[in-house]
């Protein structure tokens, strides 16, 4: 029985001469920049989505620059796991302990730019409220990611850049 053809943008197996099945993509799934961006980004709804809510749940009684420091060291771990199996499609043991401790340093650079927005929202308006507060960390958050995405993939994980 045979099956249908796969649409053009999925993957279709194509053998090659002396080696076993390969996976090929079509359209612009073939770059490897496209699917680890679309991966990404799904990690990304997903991270900010739980530091938003830490940073909310935590902002009473840690204020605004310890809520930020807290929600994305505590949510740096679980995006580090899931962009270095998802985005870059590294499973197992070997270097983990070096891509987390080099998400780390990630982390540490967000922190910078999420907790200088807030510096400078505070400077320039010392009674913001919580929302405006997230409002700018969400702003400063997408500066963050592209740094990060930047870093993750032509650094820490540059090994899988072409998964």
């Amino acid at each position: 029985m045979e099956t249908p053809a796969a649409p053009a943008a999925q993957l279709t197996q194509q053998p090659t001469r002396g080696a076993p099945a390969t996976k090929h993509y079509r359209g612009i799934f073939r770059f490897p920049l496209v699917r680890q961006l679309l991966r990404f980004t799904g990690v990304g709804i997903i991270c900010t989505a739980t530091s938003l809510a830490l940073y909310a749940l935590l902002r009473p009684w840690l204020g605004p620059q310890l809520a930020n420091a807290a929600a994305l060291v505590l949510t740096s771990l679980m995006n580090t796991a899931l962009n270095r199996r998802l985005t870059f499609k590294i499973s197992g043991q070997r270097r983990m302990a070096r891509d987390h401790l080099n998400g780390v340093i990630v982390i540490a650079v967000a922190l910078v730019i999420t907790g200088g927005s807030l510096g400078v929202l505070h400077w320039l308006h010392p009674d913001a409220t919580v929302s405006e507060e997230l409002w700018t960390t969400t702003l400063s958050g997408f500066v963050a990611t592209a740094v990060r995405f930047t870093m993750l993939r032509h650094w820490i994980f540059r090994r899988a850049r072409h998964i």
